[in-house]
């Protein structure tokens, strides 16, 4: 690989990591930045990316953990169901065309930012409060499984869910942190298995996001919460936006 690419793709990785860390949501700039702007085919994007979040989930769950936000008792049902869904998502990705994989990013982005930017204003979410067991698990699922399709990492899809279930956003942004580890780890298994798998790309991704990750998760712990959310939501929007916009250009002009 390029020096040049190196150093371009440690950037994007580095730029990633800084919004996973900080807000949750950050993987969902990696894909688009590795397919549009770097010229990476996009099932190579996409397992390059779930490999890169290995470290981001280890460091952003021994960051919040250190500073007592992760909610164990809820994690550890997500985990149950996030791991086999998000084996099956990376083999649903391997199978699936690039615009119909693209398509369910731009629209999975949009739709999560315009959800917790409509959210209810006022208060964050109730300090202590939980879900069951069977919810946690199928929240679990579908995030593993949407996850590792896209490659967007756990955040972008569990914290709109979490903060639309009313809890609070450092809760949210904490429990995304620790679900990101298992689905990345099943992911890649799957991506292995796949034959998608870029390693050189991955490892050099995961340089990029470790340092990234590190301190956005420190960050998170300074920013007010209602910073947050508009971080989240606005630039969720803005990111979904662009590639659907993307996306309807080329059936136009094709």
């Amino acid at each position: 690989m390029p020096v040049f690419d190196i150093a371009t793709f440690t950037l994007f990785a580095l730029v990633a990591g800084l919004l996973i860390g900080c807000v949750g949501i950050g993987g969902v700039t990696l894909v688009p930045l590795l397919a549009y702007v770097g010229g990476v085919p996009i099932h190579t994007a996409i397992a390059a990316a779930m490999f890169s979040y290995l470290v981001s989930g280890a460091i952003g769950t021994f960051v919040f953990a250190r500073n007592k936000s992760i909610r164990w008792d809820m994690t550890a049902w997500m985990w149950a169901g996030a791991m086999p869904a998000a084996f099956l998502g990376a083999l649903a990705a391997s199978a699936a065309s690039g615009w119909i994989l693209e398509m369910c990013i731009g629209a999975l982005t949009a739709a999560s930012g315009l959800n917790t930017l409509l959210a209810k204003s006022g208060a964050d979410g109730v300090e202590g409060s939980s879900l069951g067991k069977p919810a946690l698990a199928v929240i679990g699922a579908i995030t593993g499984f949407a996850s590792s399709l896209t490659g967007t990492g756990g955040p972008l899809v569990l914290v709109p869910i979490l903060m639309w279930l009313q809890l609070p956003v450092l809760t949210a942004i904490g429990l995304s942190q620790a679900i990101q580890l298992p689905i990345a780890v099943l992911a890649t298994a799957g991506n292995l298995y796949a034959g998608t798998l870029d390693l050189v790309l991955g490892c050099v991704l995961a340089a990029g996001i470790s340092i990234g990750t590190w301190g956005g998760a420190r960050l998170a712990h300074v920013l007010p919460r209602t910073t947050l959310r508009k971080v989240v939501s606005v630039l969720m929007i803005v990111i979904g936006g662009l590639i659907l916009a993307k996306i309807l250009y080329g059936a136009l002009v094709a």
